[in-house]
């Protein structure tokens, strides 16, 4: 498994920064040439051949040129694999006669029409051709970065800091001999082995929001911090910040070591699974108001997918829809049953935090409800929604 971490290039002197920057910027523009060659062509090798290196004029090395048409290649043939595979299965439909899903697998081919990727901010990535990495700490530095064979007789010496990080990813595991630059960070791998899977434990459930940020079932509800900080309050400074200035970026900052101090206060001993939300597209073709639109729940789930990872907890995903309007005590679900924070039962009377509740929902193994029962929307009238093995009873049955 690999891993990376993060280190800043501050403490270089400014002309060495000034040759970082120039070089990424030339690396760019190669691999934004590269890709501009490489688009219209069906077929495209990890490693291009002469017929496209050949129409590359800059000043960096042959073994930078390929090595930014290597990361070109690999690029372009992510952004066209998810497309490859469904012309694939279209043939192969088409061959057994399965025309009319062949049809419909085509018309959702046609739809999704991919755009060439932007390389605006795209890190070069270096090999250990390029990259020589001492630790031996001799200065009041921790380490030295050397990048060599770049081109136009250009190297370029960066001292760095380790940090808690660093040394936890060096003690984990093995340290790769290539990086990942940019402007102002190097960016470091490292070969992890794979976490041992929790094979006896409890199922937790985890509801996200955006007062409570993680409301667990087992009763753990993570809202504001030491300082009086909530994500909420931290999204309202976001909204209040101009975008792009350095008060906007100290923001973001502070909103992502919010995230990481939230996830860590989940205790994962005893848990074998946690069941987590499915969500997608939240905000997709809807106004929100704009605290809300800083409500960045990718983030949180990623940093929360990793350290269940790193854990050896498995993750299971759960359709939510629902789940906050079930009553966990007996299964009851009701749209009336839920206002705001607080969850109240309209038929066995149990009173609970509505996040909390949706939590205990999301940690059950509850029957699965297909789409003909979302868009009959009889969650207004009410009806029971029981655990696997249990006959559920609609609004119908229950009247009678």
């Amino acid at each position: 498994m690999i891993k990376s971490s993060k280190i800043t290039t501050k403490y270089s002197r400014t002309k060495k920064r000034s040759n970082l920057n120039v070089f990424i910027e030339e690396y760019r523009r190669v691999v934004k040439t590269f890709v501009d060659l490489i688009w219209a062509n069906e077929t495209i090798r990890p490693l291009l051949d002469k017929k496209f290196t050949s129409q590359i004029n800059s000043w960096l090395s042959q073994r930078a040129i390929q090595c930014a048409g290597k990361q070109a290649s690999s690029i372009v043939r992510g952004c066209k694999a998810k497309q490859n595979k469904r012309l694939y299965i279209i043939n192969r439909l088409n061959k057994e006669g399965q025309f009319k899903k062949a049809r419909k697998l085509k018309e959702i081919y046609l739809k999704n029409t991919v755009s060439k990727p932007d390389i605006s901010v795209i890190q070069p990535e270096l090999d250990s051709r390029f990259v020589k990495i001492d630790l031996a700490g001799t200065t009041s530095f921790d380490g030295w970065v050397t990048l060599t064979s770049l081109g136009n007789k250009m190297s370029i010496k960066i001292p760095f800091k380790k940090h808690k990080h660093f040394n936890k990813m060096l003690e984990a595991g093995k340290l790769k001999s290539g990086i990942r630059v940019s402007n102002t960070a190097c960016t470091f791998m490292f070969d992890v082995p794979e976490p041992i899977p929790v094979t006896a434990g409890k199922t937790l459930g985890i509801d996200i929001g955006q007062k409570t940020t993680l409301s667990c079932s087992n009763g753990v509800a993570v809202e504001a911090d030491s300082h009086g900080h909530t994500y909420q309050s931290i999204c309202q400074k976001l909204a209040r910040k101009k975008k792009d200035s350095i008060a906007f970026k100290r923001a973001q900052k502070h909103r992502s070591n919010y995230i990481r101090w939230c996830v860590n206060q989940i205790d994962l001993s005893g848990i074998k699974q946690v069941n987590l939300e499915n969500i997608k597209y939240l905000r997709k073709g809807k106004r929100t108001r704009r605290s809300l639109g800083h409500w960045n729940y990718a983030e949180l789930f990623d940093v929360l997918e990793s350290n269940l990872i790193d854990a050896g907890v498995q993750i299971n995903k759960v359709n939510p829809t629902y789940t906050s309007q079930r009553c966990s005590c007996c299964g009851w679900v009701c749209k009336s049953s839920r206002k705001a924070k607080k969850f109240k039962c309209a038929v066995c009377g149990f009173t609970a935090d509505a996040d909390l509740n949706a939590s205990t929902n999301l940690s059950l193994d509850l029957v699965p409800l297909g789409d003909k029962k979302h868009l009959s929307k009889d969650n207004r009238n009410g009806f029971y929604w029981n655990m696997t093995g249990q006959e559920p009873i609609v609004p119908d049955a229950l009247k009678v």
